[in-house]
């Protein structure tokens, strides 16, 4: 049986262990809700599925509450750790994109 990929963690899973939501089916409705966007290697898509695999690198754009977030992901994390830990996860993107 082959292994998983440990380069790629789901989209639900990324957003919740980098405390952008409080828990993982918060933030599994809201990506199937709103939908969010992924930029890879310049290409960007639209994406309502929260099993979309993100890796480190990826820009990732979600709206979260009135706001809309952009993100670019620096880790994949592990587990969901201290707010310390997860702001290691992404940096904020403002005006970048």
């Amino acid at each position: 049986m082959a292994e998983p990929d440990q380069d790629v963690v789901r989209l639900d899973v990324w957003l919740w262990r980098a405390r952008f939501y409080k828990t993982r089916s918060l933030s599994s409705a809201e990506i199937s809700r709103r939908g969010a966007r992924l930029t890879r290697a310049g290409l960007t898509r639209r994406t309502s599925k929260p099993g979309t695999g993100i890796r480190v690198g990826d820009v990732v754009t979600f709206g979260k509450s009135v706001h809309i977030r952009t993100v670019e992901v620096l880790g994949l994390g592990t587990r969901r750790g201290p707010a310390s830990e997860a702001a290691e996860l992404y940096s904020e993107m403002i005006g970048d994109m």
